[in-house]
């Protein structure tokens, strides 16, 4: 086998990893993805962003077809992006708000961060977050607006995520952020390139620009926060914060 060869087959692999953790699209023989896994394929979560965005944007353009309102269309849309990735994200974004909203030791709060119940931080961040996604897809309304914006918020939510791994230390010595580590810069950059292609094709150039800049601050924010609130950051701020970074786009793109 050829040097070209291996390296494409390792990149196809990564993909099929990326998808794996991030979905729960049917991909042949499932295979457990460790943490190692992960990180080294860390460079590929755009790629399985774009599945997931595709999948949306799918929905929405058949709902509209059948006559639907925008906000049903939109509603009909955000479940089954949803279902598609089994409320990966959804799950972290409940559990660092619930973790990070009450007043406990650093302890403490990865313990509330670990338990499965959901409390009022985290029903009130799922509502938020569910609403305002709804609400600016239904804003955008046409197809040919809503399906690029989609896709490009999944990718770029996503295409930050190793940066913000590399540039913030695990807070448990356990869990599957401390057992990817961290990702390498080559993989960082990678994603982030993805990112910012994907923007650039799917918005306009000032909402690109403005949307990189927000990802890029949602980023140094939630390093500096999980730093202070436990020492680190954890599977569940980082996807908090691509919920976050989903969320900006879809915004930036009704208003640019």
């Amino acid at each position: 086998m050829s040097e070209a060869q291996a390296r494409l087959r390792q990149a196809v692999r990564d993909v099929r990893i990326a998808v794996l953790f991030s979905t729960r699209l049917p991909l042949g023989h499932a295979q457990q993805v460790d943490g190692g896994d992960l990180a080294r394929a860390s460079w590929a979560l755009p790629v399985a962003g774009a599945a997931i965005g595709g999948v949306g944007a799918a929905v929405y353009g058949l709902a509209y077809a059948l006559g639907f309102a925008p906000l049903i269309g939109a509603a009909l849309t955000i479940a089954a992006t949803l279902v598609v990735t089994g409320a990966l994200h959804e799950d972290g974004l409940a559990d660092t708000a619930d973790g990070f909203g009450g007043v406990a030791t650093a302890q403490r709060k990865l313990e509330i961060m670990r338990d499965s119940r959901i409390g009022t931080f985290g029903a009130c961040a799922l509502v938020l977050s569910i609403l305002l996604r709804v609400a600016a897809i239904a804003a955008l309304a046409e197809p040919a607006a809503v399906a690029p914006a989609l896709i490009a918020a999944h990718v770029a939510a996503r295409a930050m995520l190793p940066a913000f791994m590399r540039m913030t230390p695990p807070a448990r010595t356990d869990g599957l952020s401390a057992g990817a580590g961290r990702p390498t810069l080559a993989n960082a950059v990678i994603a982030a390139f993805v990112g910012a292609g994907t923007l650039a094709f799917a918005l306009t150039i000032s909402g690109a620009a403005i949307s990189a800049a927000a990802l890029a601050i949602a980023a140094v924010c939630a390093a500096r926060i999980s730093l202070r609130q436990i020492g680190g950051q954890t599977g569940d701020v980082a996807g908090a914060l691509e919920q976050v970074g989903e969320l900006l786009v879809l915004l930036v793109a009704t208003v640019a």
